[in-house]
């Protein structure tokens, strides 16, 4: 089967051929995606190469974090990305978005204030998980509503962290 797959706001063609084969584009790519002991951390082996991530799974997106990245991924096959085309329906820019733990961990630094303009991309927060420190980046521009957590506070997985406006 097919998929349109938006990774940071840049889509890819990808088509799982069988349990260890996805063509992207054209590349035809050798994959083992395995779970790790029941957690949200999956083993990854890609073209030979080793890779450990974490997959949160959002309402309406995908956070993986990759060697240190945090990326939003949403996953429509063929038919729903013409469904939702043809509806008019899109990245909504407006509204409140609630930023969330993609996983439990410490707050590191909060790089950001109540009422603060972002730009997209920008560091938010600092997450320490798995003896990793994590970037937790701006999905959009907007302005910072309510800061829920502080520098030094653990955080549970889907914790709210603060919101953009």
């Amino acid at each position: 089967m097919k998929y349109i797959t938006t990774v940071n706001e840049k889509e890819y063609s990808i088509e799982v051929v069988d349990d260890h084969h996805v063509r992207i584009g054209d590349r035809l790519i050798h994959v083992n995606f395995e779970p790790v002991s029941g957690q949200p951390v999956f083993s990854l082996i890609m073209d030979g190469k080793s890779y450990e991530s974490f997959v949160y799974a959002g309402e309406e997106d995908w956070q993986v974090l990759l060697r240190g990245r945090l990326f939003q991924v949403t996953v429509e096959d063929e038919r729903e990305k013409r469904l939702r085309v043809a509806a008019g329906g899109g990245a909504s820019e407006g509204g409140e978005y609630l930023m969330k733990a993609p996983m439990p961990g410490l707050v590191v630094a909060i790089s950001v204030e109540e009422g603060q303009d972002v730009e997209k991309g920008q560091v938010l927060v600092i997450l320490e998980s798995m003896k990793m420190q994590n970037e937790l980046k701006a999905p959009r521009a907007g302005k910072i509503g309510r800061i829920r957590v502080k520098a030094g506070e653990s955080v549970e997985q889907k914790q709210t962290l603060l919101s953009i406006h």
